[in-house]
């Protein structure tokens, strides 16, 4: 790897790095709001929508503290599975994504 694409491929992370601790911060208040949010309105239909929204900010959490753990241990972009590249296009749309496309299909089966 050039010196040029070290330069570019740092710089892509440093940005994708202060992406993902905004993202990280924003989901941390989120998850605040949603716990303190929490009080018991009898409605079964809003506690179960309640619920799922907590989940999902805790996955979200957990994905974003992945991603972060893996720039900062430098095996950001690999496969956790076969430790090929990850397709940039694929982490451009998928940042915390841990999988190439035909692992994550393995993965699912």
């Amino acid at each position: 790897m050039s010196i040029d694409q070290r330069a570019v491929e740092h710089g892509w992370l440093a940005d994708l790095r202060a992406s993902l601790a905004d993202e990280f911060a924003t989901q941390t208040a989120r998850l605040r709001e949603l716990t303190e949010l929490n009080a018991d309105t009898g409605d079964p239909g809003e506690a179960h929508n309640q619920a799922a929204l907590l989940v999902a900010t805790r996955r979200h959490l957990e994905q974003i503290t992945g991603a972060l753990g893996r720039i900062a241990d430098g095996t950001y972009g690999a496969c956790e599975r076969c430790r090929k590249g990850i397709p940039a296009e694929r982490l451009e749309v998928l940042p915390h994504v841990r999988f190439c496309v035909p692992c994550q299909e393995k993965h699912k089966g």
